[in-house]
C-alpha cells in the first residue's frame, strides 16, 4: 500500500493502522522526520520524502515501492491542503495555484502512476480522500471546495477506465475528523456557517475514519466501493445545518 500525506492527520493515523494489520506500506509526504514518526520503526514500512507536485518526483516514489514490495496493490491519495479562507473576488491566481498544485495535480499524478502500475500487475485499488466539500462547499473555501469536486470526477474517471484492468477507485469523504486540518477551519474559534456566523462543530475520532480506509483497502477485488461518506453526527452538513 502507498500513502501519500503520510506524515500527519488522516494519513498518519491509516499508515499506522495497516502497518499494524501486517501490510507493506511505503509512505509519501514532504518532510522525512514526520514520515519516519508515522512508520514507528516498522520493518515493513518505507519511507520516500515526495513532492507529490513534481510528476518525476512521483514517478521516483512509484518505482521506489515497486523495488522494495514488488507490487502496490492499493493507494490512499490522501494528500491535500485547505488553502487560505478567500472567496473568488479575494483569492490571488498564485493562491489558487498552490492549492491546484497539490489537491488537484498531486492527485492526479499518483493516481496516473498507479494506474500504469496496476495495469501491467493485473490490478489494484485507488482511494481517493475526498471531503464532504465534494459535495457541499463552506463558505470562502473557492480553492479547496473546486479542487475537490474535481477529484469526484477524477475517481469516476478512473472507475471507469480500470474496468478493463482490474482496477477500483473509490472516494472517501470526511467530514469533521479530529485532525490538524480542523483547525484551519475553526475547530476551537467556530468554524464560518453560511449565514456568517461561526459555529464550534462536533468531531469524532479519526481511528473511525481510519478504519473505513481499511475496510475499502481490504475489500475483495470483485467488490467496487464507489464512495464513502463518513461524519461527525451533527454536524452542519445534511439539511439546513
Amino acid at each position: 500500500m502507498l500513502i501519500t500525506g503520510a506524515g500527519s492527520g488522516i494519513g498518519r493515523s491509516v499508515t499506522r493502522r495497516m502497518l499494524a494489520a501486517g501490510w507493506n506500506v511505503v509512505l509519501a509526504g514532504r518532510r522525512e522526520e514526520q514520515l519516519r514518526q508515522s512508520a514507528s520503526a516498522y520493518p515493513h514500512a518505507l519511507v520516500v520524502p515526495t513532492d507529490i507536485t513534481d510528476s518525476s518526483a512521483v514517478e521516483r516514489l512509484f518505482a521506489a515501492g515497486i523495488e522494495r514490495f514488488g507490487k502496490i496493490d492499493v493507494l490512499f491519495n490522501n494528500a491535500g491542503v485547505f488553502g487560505c479562507a478567500a472567496t473568488i473576488g479575494e483569492l490571488s491566481a498564485q493562491q489558487w495555484q498552490d492549492v491546484c498544485a497539490v489537491n488537484l495535480n498531486g492527485t492526479m499524478f499518483c493516481a496516473g502512476a498507479a494506474f500504469r502500475h496496476m495495469q501491467e500487475s493485473g490490478g489494484g485499488r485507488i482511494i481517493n480522500n475526498g471531503s464532504i466539500s465534494a459535495h457541499v462547499p463552506r463558505p470562502a473555501s473557492v480553492a479547496y471546495a473546486v479542487t475537490k469536486h474535481a477529484v469526484t470526477g477524477l475517481t469516476k474517471s478512473i472507475e471507469l477506465d480500470g474496468r478493463p484492468y482490474g482496477i477500483s477507485c473509490s472516494q472517501i469523504d470526511i467530514g469533521n475528523a479530529a485532525s490538524e486540518m480542523m483547525q484551519d477551519v475553526g475547530a476551537t474559534s467556530g468554524a464560518l456557517q453560511a449565514d456568517g456566523s461561526r459555529k464550534v462543530e462536533p468531531t469524532f475520532d479519526m481511528e473511525l475514519a481510519s478504519a473505513t480506509v481499511e475496510f475499502i483497502a481490504t475489500a475483495p477485488a470483485e467488490v467496487s466501493i464507489n464512495n464513502v461518506t463518513i461524519t461527525a453526527a451533527g454536524m452542519p452538513y445534511i439539511g439546513r445545518g
